[in-house]
């Protein structure tokens, strides 16, 4: 093509000296306009090429600036944002803080707002007054969905030091996993499943505030445990195993390599043995953030060891535990035995079980370091003097 170019630039020079006297001359002075008309010609295209606008991201584009100054961007159409989610008292604070040890990650503290908006969200479109409200005031669900994924995706860019791959950790966020993947469609999801025995144990005597939960009543709070459960299991299979993954709880603390291998994996994360070590980088600068209000977090502080898998023996009522087949049948239905009790989980790996023994051999230690890295938790009020 440049050479076709060239020749009728020559061509069209040699007819306008076409009645020179000195023909020599012309053509020395033809050869010389057509290079340089050539030249500018070939400058002038490619430098437009290179100047061209690239083509406009689809979604929502977050940019966040790093303490070193650096910037980041996340778009919410093409960033591989990690979702963790499941009933609370599930083991999602432990998956959050085993792979925000990791060097390419980070997820950062349970918030809860981005379920509560989302929830917001969900009633608006289960009353049909609701709805046709804001319809009639422009306010479709392209409009709804480009604000979600605007609020979700800043929330979480913004949330600490920008990292590789983005992850949040808000339990109940998994109620709403098919209308958020389809935001992110690049995102992955890890379910965490526990025994619902162990789940609401926990709910219970360490006081844990949900929604519709009569904490003192066992049999309420099961039958609630079992419903959330169903609804979050048909969430992740919805969304679909090549981007939900289930997490046994008992599994990851009893196998934490062996889990964490196939989790990052899923993931298409490099191994990180950090993340078989969590504990040493708790509020350290790239590592586990923790919150002083979340229930868990007196818990991660710790290497991983198998004292709470099962801490809700002896707690429940004979007639409840005759009925739990019947009060709980997603026990069965994810692999737990609800007639077993005391349950057999599994036998946990060598260096489980002497972490297992190191915390109770150095228990007043392990007390007195917990109240240290939770009084570290404390963040300051924006108005709060230092």
């Amino acid at each position: 093509m440049e050479r076709t170019v060239y020749r009728r630039l020559q061509l069209f020079v040699r007819s306008l000296t076409v009645g020179w006297k000195h023909r020599k001359l012309s053509e020395h002075f033809s050869k010389f306009v057509v290079s340089i008309l050539f030249i500018y010609i070939i400058v002038y295209v490619r430098s437009s090429w290179l100047t061209e606008s690239p083509p406009a991201k689809l979604g929502h584009t977050a940019v966040v600036y790093d303490s070193a100054g650096s910037l980041h961007e996340y778009n919410s159409e093409t960033h591989p944002i990690v979702f963790i989610g499941g009933h609370p008292r599930s083991g999602t604070t432990l998956m959050r803080a085993m792979l925000d040890a990791h060097v390419k990650v980070r997820c950062g503290e349970e918030s809860r707002i981005i379920p509560r908006v989302v929830q917001m969200r969900d009633n608006w479109f289960r009353s049909e007054k609701e709805k046709d409200r804001l319809i009639q005031g422009g306010i479709d669900d392209k409009v709804i969905d480009a604000a979600m994924s605007s609020f979700i995706l800043e929330t979480i860019a913004q949330h600490g030091e920008p990292a590789e791959v983005l992850c949040n950790k808000d339990p109940l966020t998994l109620k709403s996993g098919e209308y958020i993947a389809n935001l992110f469609p690049k995102s992955k999801w890890l379910f965490m499943m526990r025994d619902g025995r162990a789940v609401i144990h926990s709910v219970i005597s360490r006081k844990v505030t949900i929604s519709g939960y009569q904490l003192d009543n066992p049999r309420q709070c099961l039958g609630k445990w079992n419903t959330v459960v169903n609804n979050m299991n048909e969430q992740c299979n919805k969304i679909g195993s090549e981007r939900c993954m289930i997490v046994y709880y008992e599994q990851l603390v009893l196998h934490p390599k062996r889990w964490m291998t196939l989790i990052l994996d899923f993931l298409d994360l490099p191994w990180d043995e950090s993340v078989l070590h969590h504990e040493e980088k708790i509020n350290k600068p790239g590592g586990v953030r923790v919150s002083m209000v979340e229930r868990s977090s007196d818990q991660i502080i710790k290497p991983i060891n198998v004292d709470a898998l099962t801490t809700w023996v002896g707690h429940y009522p004979q007639d409840l535990l005759d009925d739990m087949d019947a009060v709980a049948p997603m026990l069965e239905k994810f692999g737990y035995d609800p007639g077993l009790n005391p349950p057999f989980y599994g036998m946990a790996d060598g260096e489980v079980l002497n972490n297992t023994n190191d915390v109770h051999q150095k228990r007043e230690m392990w007390e007195i370091r917990s109240k240290q890295l939770i009084a570290q938790m404390d963040k300051k009020r924006p108005n709060q003097s230092l």
